[in-house]
Order: C-alpha cells, then sequence, then structure tokens
C-alpha cells in the first residue's frame, strides 16, 4: 500500500521558492506567515507569477509616496521591466521631481503630531509645505520647477502643441536643464526611470497639483494663452482605453494580462481600473479581458460607500475584476509594504 503524500506546509513552499533570492525574499519567507505579513507575501508571490506568465503591470500612486521616495524600489522595478506602466496623482509626479532637485532643504518633523497650529504657522511663513513628518521647501523645489516646467509649457503654446502632464516632465527631465541641480542618487528618481523607458504614465485628476494650479496661474496671467496646452482628465482615459486595448491583443494568444497594482486608494486607483467596464459596456469591446491581477496597499478601513476600503470583491460586481482574477489586499503603510513586496519580485 502506498504511504499517504504529506501536504507540504505553506511555509516550506515559501522557503523553497525563496532559495535563489536574496537576504530580504527569504527573512519575509520565514517569519511573515500570518494576517497582514502572509497577506504582502501572496500579493508578492502572485506578482511575480503574473510577469512570469507575460503579464503586464500598471502601479498606481495614491497619497505622497513620491514625498515618501519610493522612488529608490520603484525606480528599480521600472529599469528591470517589473512595471509597464503608471498611474499617479499630479503629486506623485512632481514631487519624484522636487526631491531630485531639493532633497537636502527638506526637513523632518518626526514629532508632527505634537505640532500646535501656532507651529504650523512657523512653518508656513519659512515656506515649507508640510506632508506628515516631511516638510516640502517651497522656493527650492516648487518655485525651482515651476520656472523650469514654465519654459516647457509657454514653448508649447507658441507653437500650438499640446502635451500631457507626464510629458512635459519628461521633457523636462530629458533636456538635462535640471542635472546640476540633482541632490539624490538619480538612480532613485522613478519619474527619470520611467522617462528612459518611455513608460506610459495616466495622471487623472491633475489640474488639483501643484503644478496644476500653477498652469491655471499661468492662463490666468496670459503666459500661457490656451488653456488646452496641458491636454488632462478625458483625453488621458481615451490615451489607457487605446493602451489597454492595443496591449490586450499583444497578450491575447499567451497566458499573460494586465494587472493592477493599487497604492492606496482615490482617483489614482478608481481612474484607471474603470477602463475594462468602460470598454466592455460603453464601447461593446468584449474581446478586452478584465484586469488579471489586482493588488490594493491600504490603511483605509471599509466602511459606508468608501472605494479606498472597499474589499476587491466589489469590483467584481463592476465588471472591472472576474472572480477568478487572483486578488490580495494588504491593510498596512504602503511605506513599508511596497518596498517588501518590490524586493520580492526583485529577489532581492
Amino acid at each position: 500500500m502506498k504511504a499517504k503524500r504529506q501536504k507540504q506546509r505553506p511555509e516550506d513552499l515559501n522557503a523553497k521558492r525563496a532559495t535563489r533570492k536574496g537576504p530580504i525574499s527569504k527573512y519575509l519567507a520565514r517569519h511573515y506567515r500570518h494576517f497582514n505579513s502572509a497577506a504582502l507575501l501572496d500579493a508578492a508571490k502572485g506578482y511575480e507569477d503574473h510577469l512570469k506568465v507575460g503579464g503586464k503591470m500598471f502601479v498606481t500612486l495614491a497619497g505622497a509616496m513620491s514625498t515618501a521616495e519610493l522612488g529608490i524600489s520603484l525606480a528599480e522595478m521600472i529599469r528591470r521591466g517589473k512595471v509597464h506602466g503608471i498611474v499617479c496623482t499630479g503629486a506623485n509626479l512632481e514631487e519624484d521631481v522636487f526631491n531630485l532637485v531639493a532633497h537636502d532643504y527638506y526637513e523632518r518633523v518626526p514629532g508632527y503630531r505634537d505640532l500646535t497650529a501656532d507651529d504650523e504657522q512657523k512653518l508656513l511663513d519659512r515656506h515649507m509645505n508640510r506632508v506628515t513628518d516631511t516638510c516640502i521647501p517651497e522656493m527650492e523645489a516648487m518655485r525651482r520647477i515651476e520656472k523650469a516646467v514654465l519654459a516647457e509649457w509657454t514653448k508649447a503654446d507658441a507653437a500650438g502643441e499640446r502635451y500631457f502632464p507626464h510629458e512635459f516632465m519628461y521633457k523636462l527631465l530629458r533636456s538635462g536643464v535640471l542635472e546640476k541641480s540633482y541632490q539624490i542618487d538619480p538612480k532613485n528618481s522613478w519619474l527619470l526611470a520611467a522617462a528612459e523607458k518611455n513608460l506610459p504614465i495616466i495622471v487623472p485628476g491633475w489640474e488639483d497639483a501643484t503644478l496644476g494650479n500653477m498652469f491655471a496661474a499661468a492662463v490666468i496671467r496670459g503666459d500661457v494663452k490656451n488653456v488646452h496646452t496641458v491636454r488632462t482628465g478625458i483625453e488621458y482615459m481615451t490615451y489607457l482605453a487605446e493602451y489597454y486595448t492595443k496591449t490586450a491583443k499583444t497578450l491575447k494568444n499567451g497566458e499573460g494580462s494586465i494587472g493592477f497594482f493599487q497604492i492606496g486608494g482615490g482617483i489614482a486607483g478608481d481612474f484607471p481600473i474603470c477602463v475594462v467596464p468602460m470598454l466592455h459596456q460603453d464601447l461593446e469591446r468584449s474581446e478586452v479581458p478584465l484586469w488579471g491581477y489586482f493588488c490594493q496597499i491600504s490603511d483605509s478601513t471599509t466602511s459606508y460607500g468608501s472605494y479606498s476600503g472597499a474589499v476587491p470583491n466589489e469590483k467584481i460586481t463592476w465588471g472591472k475584476l472576474a472572480s477568478s482574477t487572483p486578488k490580495f489586499i494588504v491593510e498596512s503603510d504602503a511605506t513599508i509594504v511596497a518596498p517588501l513586496i518590490f524586493s520580492w519580485v526583485l529577489g532581492e
């Protein structure tokens, strides 16, 4: 009589999978066994599996991930071909460049929870704009980039040309005009890495970002004559729809699909994920596949009407994900979780 085959334990399977990886991955395989830590590791393995069969991955950035310097890990993911598109808020687009040229002028405020209203006013008086425990210097970061990108806006405006927000940033970085001002290692800028790969970037709601406000001011002053010199909103959705349709066709004959790795919630996540039901329901492109992988890192709790806190299965009812789509949610701080998932995918 044959002996009953013993089922392998999850920790043993994870250890085996991490054998050829570096120390960070081995640490995750050994210690991350339950609750949010297990969800983190499952999401990382799912990301890896998605790429192994030829899938593509979109990463969405909400919150202040650029000011949190996520670029240190995200840039390497982009360079190594583990990310194929970015969707981010206008703040994340610009703040990666702010950090690139003004890092040494930033200030940390570890005791930010104890700040009084008067303390906050003193920061404002010094032109230090606070994001949780980090202050962005207005003059060295925001105004310096405003001056540089305004030159790109007015040049395009005079020529009757129109570009997306990310295309203007690509032009600025590729021009080399900022290189002498870099205050971090350029390899830690995710936007520089994206520019080198000419990665598609979607920036919904760009108008509410600092540079969006500055563009509005330039239009009001008359520096820019055509308010449509910067393409936004609906044009980004049509751009994404055509990209998704075209890319999905190249993957159709294989096992690959397009995945969705969401950091935070809000418009950075909701805008792009809606492209699939739009393609199906409004354009009747029924052959276009659903998103083939989904992971969200969020500290938002599930609550009434909350998108950021909604569980992944809710997206099935909206035609965004299939019941069979691998789905993961890690309820934790993305500044802790995302670099660890990226390290696993990178084999570190």
